[in-house]
C-alpha cells in the first residue's frame, strides 16, 4: 500500500504534493504512477494529518484535498484506492469518487463513520489508537500493550459486525506510533502473530516512523533502509498489507522474503 499524503503537514512528506500553495493534481498522479510502477496494489489517500500533535481539519477541507485526488486516479491505475479518513461524509464522497477501501485510524468510532461504512459495504481497516493525534504521545500507558490492543481490536470487530459490517471486509492495524512508546511498538512487532491469530488480515505501517529515529538517530529522509527492514519483519510475523512510502524498494525486499520462505501469499 503506497502512501499519498495530500496534507501540507504530514510528518514524512508534508507539502511535497503542493505547488504555489495549492495541491497539484499532476504531482499526485505522478506519485501514484511511480508507486504503481514500483508494485503497489493499493494507494492510501489521506487529507488529514494524524502525526503526533496534529490539528484537526474541517470536513470541507478534507473533502477538497481527497476527492479531487481520487477522481484523478480512479480508472487511471489498476489498483485499489483507499481513503484514510475517520469522517463518514468523506467516506461517502470518496467512495462515490472511486475509493474501494476505508482506512480509519479511529476504527469507525467517530459519529456517522460506522453507519457510513455499513452503508458502503467496502473493505475497512480498523486501527488501534490510544487517545487522539493531538495527545496520543503524551505518556501512553498500558497494562500489557499486546493484550490491550488485541482486546480493543476484537471488540471493535464485534461492534462493527453487530452494526452490519461483514467480518470478511475487516482488516486490522495495531497502530504503530499511535499512542505507543518505543518499547510498546517493539513489543507489538515481536508479538504480531498474536494479532494475526484474530483471523483478520493485518495492515502494518512502520514506514519512516519516529521509532526509527529513536533507535538509530536517522532523520525522516534517511529512514528508508530501516523502514524496509521493519516491513520484512512485519511480513514474516503475519502482516498482509504493508503501508509504505518507498514502494519499489519495499516490494523488492518482500519478493526476497517470498522467495526464501517459499510462500505465494505475500
Amino acid at each position: 500500500m503506497g502512501v499519498i499524503n495530500t496534507t501540507p503537514d504530514s510528518f514524512s512528506d508534508g507539502g511535497s504534493l503542493y505547488c504555489d500553495g495549492g495541491l497539484a493534481l499532476a504531482r499526485v498522479v505522478d506519485r501514484a504512477a511511480q508507486m504503481v510502477a514500483g508494485g503497489a496494489s493499493l494507494l492510501d489517500i489521506g487529507g488529514e494529518s494524524t502525526r503526533p500533535g496534529a490539528v484537526p481539519v474541517s470536513t470541507e477541507e478534507e473533502l477538497a484535498r481527497v476527492v479531487p485526488c481520487i477522481e484523478a486516479l480512479a480508472g487511471r491505475f489498476d489498483v485499489v484506492l483507499s481513503v484514510d479518513t475517520s469522517c463518514g461524509v468523506v467516506m461517502r464522497e470518496a467512495a462515490a469518487a472511486g475509493a474501494g477501501m476505508l482506512n480509519d485510524v479511529r476504527a469507525l468510532r467517530r459519529e456517522t463513520a460506522l453507519q457510513a461504512a455499513v452503508e458502503l459495504q467496502l473493505p475497512v481497516c480498523l486501527m488501534h489508537m490510544q487517545g487522539d493525534p493531538g495527545s496520543m504521545q503524551s505518556e501512553p500507558e498500558y497494562q500489557d500493550v499486546v493484550n490491550d490492543v488485541t482486546r480493543y481490536l476484537q471488540q471493535r470487530v464485534t461492534d462493527c459486525v453487530a452494526a452490519g459490517l461483514p467480518s470478511e471486509l475487516i482488516t486490522l492495524d495495531p497502530g504503530f506510533g499511535f499512542g505507543k512508546t518505543l518499547q510498546h511498538n517493539l513489543q507489538l512487532l515481536r508479538e504480531l502473530p498474536r494479532l494475526a491469530s484474530l483471523g483478520h488480515p493485518l495492515l502494518v505501517g512502520l514506514s519512516r516512523k519516529s521509532m526509527i529515529g529513536k533507535l538509530i538517530g536517522r532523520e525522516v529522509d534517511e529512514r528508508m533502509p530501516a523502514s524496509i527492514a521493519l516491513a520484512v519483519l512485519a511480513a514474516e510475523r503475519g502482516a498482509s498489507i504493508i503501508r509504505c512510502h518507498d514502494v519499489r524498494e519495499t516490494v523488492d525486499a518482500l519478493a526476497m522474503l517470498t522467495a526464501v520462505s517459499g510462500s505465494k501469499d505475500q
